[in-house]
């Protein structure tokens, strides 16, 4: 009994993290289209922004592991919000020299927090209880995270996209006190934020100075890493996680632009509905406001959509094998999408936002059937997995590429491609669990 009042304190101290570093991943998609504007960059040089955050998984994520190993997993919660609170600062100093790099540097630092958050948080929730149920408690974990995601483009439209960024055109015909002001309250709208998150994570590291986990996580055999890079079913997972946050990463970067390339702020003010609920999103009269922000409000069903996904998924991984849920969702992923690339106005708007549903269950999915029956080898394996994540580096810039010289819709080609490949690991997987059941 004591057992498992300790698993459950854990478990919701822990799905803290994951609505952290979910809520702060979503919030630097926001941060394109202003950076974009600001910066006056090509659709691919605004997916550097992903470039910078995700490549810290590849670079940090086997790292972090070997720390861990050292430090154990509670010190490492610590180190990692430590990192993460350097990076949020660091958009202070950025945001008021106006330095591109400086931006890319701040996400690269924070991603590396997460990341060192990521690799232990993912197997510790799934090895909480019976491996059977390991699927079901990562979808309940990661459906905190999307509640955290669901709550970012809020605040990324109303704090981050609301005021309207002025061409370089514009800045140099203002007097010289006109241009300072202007700089001023550019930069506030980008530090007050980030700020305030950095305070937030300091005093979460602080709480995770006092508290007392469970220790579960044992020290890794030697070799395991030669041992995963030879099993094919890891391989395949680990590809897998790649695609799949790819895609997701590369959906809600461009979202607010492939909005705006379809003029939906003009059909949004126009449609009474649309417009009464742009409006209560953002507590704000539309007219006094950017067409990013009135785009950028609706970016939040897309990750909303995650959140109850995951709540169903949770629910759907314990009565049906996790395998065939992943494919069906793989599947209804990419019927979204070819609706979306074929119509227009507000059915390709609210096709593409209904992907986020579908993706919701993919990573803790994936995840645990990847780590399933690899014992003492799954912490190395979360790190490849977490490494894995790096697909978020790689596939928005890609898809940005694409869209510079083909278009958004045709561009959306990419993304099928990915959603296929999970919907044949999902196939593949459910066909050997249904095997190893008689």
């Amino acid at each position: 009994m004591n057992a498992t009042k300790n698993y459950r304190s854990a478990f919701i101290i822990v799905t803290v993290l994951f609505f952290l570093w979910g809520f702060i991943t979503v919030l630097v998609d926001s941060l394109i289209p202003r950076l974009k504007d600001v910066f006056e960059l090509s659709y691919f040089q605004a997916g550097l922004v992903q470039f910078a955050f995700f490549a810290a998984y590849f670079v940090f994520s086997v790292p972090a592991g070997w720390l861990l190993s050292k430090i154990g997993y509670q010190k490492g919660v610590v180190l990692g919000l430590a990192v993460m609170a350097i990076g949020c600062l660091l958009f202070y100093p950025a945001a008021s020299e106006r330095i591109f790099g400086v931006f890319l540097l701040g996400y690269f630092t924070l991603a590396a927090g997460i990341t060192i958050l990521q690799v232990a948080a993912n197997p510790y929730v799934a090895v909480l209880g019976s491996e059977a149920g390991a699927s079901s408690r990562l979808n309940l974990s990661q459906a905190f995270n999307s509640l955290g995601t669901a709550i970012a483009p809020i605040v990324g439209a109303t704090y981050l996209l609301s005021d309207k960024i002025q061409s370089s055109e514009t800045i140099s015909v203002m007097t010289e006190a006109e241009q300072q002001n202007y700089y001023i309250g550019e930069a506030g709208a980008v530090q007050q934020p980030f700020l305030f998150l950095a305070g937030c994570i300091g005093v979460l590291a602080l709480l995770f100075v006092f508290i007392k986990l469970p220790k579960i996580l044992q020290k890794t055999p030697k070799g395991g890493y030669g041992k995963l890079l030879k099993n094919n079913y890891v391989m395949m997972g680990v590809i897998g996680i790649f695609l799949y946050v790819g895609a997701e990463v590369a959906i809600g970067s461009y979202l607010v632009n492939y909005f705006l390339n379809m003029n939906l702020a003009q059909v949004i003010i126009e449609n009474n509905t649309m417009n009464r609920l742009a409006s209560r999103i953002l507590s704000k009269d539309l007219a006094s406001i950017d067409a990013k922000a009135i785009v950028g409000a609706f970016v939040v069903f897309y990750w909303s959509g995650a959140m109850v996904g995951r709540f169903i998924g949770s629910y759907l991984t314990k009565i049906i094998r996790p395998g065939k849920v992943l494919a069906a969702f793989a599947f209804l992923a990419i019927v979204m999408l070819v609706i979306s690339m074929n119509t227009t106005g507000l059915l390709a708007m609210w096709t593409i936002l209904a992907v986020g549903l579908f993706n919701s269950i993919m990573f803790p999915t994936i995840f645990t059937l990847t780590i399933e029956g690899l014992g003492d080898l799954k912490p190395q394996a979360s790190g490849l997995l977490c490494m894995a994540i790096v697909g978020g580096a790689i596939i928005p810039p890609l898809y940005g590429l694409l869209t510079d010289t083909i278009g958004f819709k045709t561009a959306l080609f990419l993304l099928i491609g990915c959603y296929g490949y999970i919907l044949f690991y999902g196939y593949k997987k459910q066909k050997i669990s249904r095997l190893h059941s008689f």
